[in-house]
C-alpha cells in the first residue's frame, strides 16, 4: 500500500515537473518567435530607408549631415545583434528620421511629392508595426522571466539552462524629442 502511494506522489510529481518544463518552453519559443517578428519589421524599415533618403535628397542637397547621419545609423541598427544593442541603435535611428522629416517640412514641394509621401506612409506604418512588436516581445519576455524567476519553477529553469531575456527598451535620452535647428 505504501509503495502505491509513493509511486502516486512521484507520478504527481514527474507531471508537475513535465508541465512546468513546458510551459519554460512555450515561453522561449514564443519569444523567440516575437523577437523574430521584430526582426522582419526592422528590415522593413531599413529597406525603406535609403529610398526615402534620396528621395529628400533630390530636395535638400545641403542637409548632407542629416543623411550621412540617417545612413551611419541604419548601419549601425543593422549591425546591432542583442536586443539591448538593436534597441540603442534603433532609437538612434528614429531621432535621426525624426531629423529627416523635420527637413523635409522645410520644403513644400517635397511635402506633395507623390513618392514622398508614399514612402513617408509606409514607414509610418512599419513604426506602428515595430512599437505592436516590441510591445509583443516586451510582454512574452516579462511572462518568461517572471516564469524563470518564481519558485518552485526556478529550480527547474536552473536546472535547464532557461535564462532570462532582455526587454526592448528605450533608453532614457531617446525618450526625449528630438532638437531640429535650421
Amino acid at each position: 500500500m505504501a509503495g502505491w502511494i509513493i509511486l502516486g506522489i512521484i507520478v504527481v510529481i514527474g507531471f508537475f515537473l513535465v508541465a512546468v518544463y513546458n510551459q519554460l518552453v512555450q515561453l522561449r519559443v514564443r519569444t523567440d518567435s516575437a523577437w523574430s517578428d521584430i526582426d522582419v519589421q526592422l528590415k522593413r524599415r531599413h529597406d525603406l530607408i535609403p529610398n526615402l533618403v534620396e528621395t529628400v535628397k533630390g530636395y535638400a542637397a545641403h542637409e548632407k549631415g542629416t543623411f550621412e547621419n540617417v545612413t551611419k545609423y541604419r548601419s549601425m541598427a543593422m549591425q546591432a545583434t542583442t536586443p539591448a544593442d538593436k534597441a540603442q541603435a534603433e532609437n538612434q535611428l528614429s531621432g535621426a528620421l525624426k531629423s529627416l522629416f523635420a527637413v523635409a517640412e522645410n520644403y513644400p514641394e517635397l511635402k506633395a511629392n507623390e513618392q514622398f509621401m508614399q514612402l513617408q506612409a509606409s514607414l509610418s506604418q512599419t513604426e506602428d508595426s515595430i512599437q505592436n512588436a516590441r510591445r509583443y516581445y516586451n510582454a512574452v519576455v516579462r511572462d518568461l522571466n517572471t516564469r524563470i524567476q518564481s519558485f518552485p519553477t526556478n529550480i527547474l529553469a536552473g536546472m535547464f539552462g532557461f535564462t532570462q531575456r532582455q526587454f526592448f527598451e528605450t533608453a532614457a535620452a531617446d525618450r526625449e524629442p528630438v532638437a531640429v535647428k535650421f
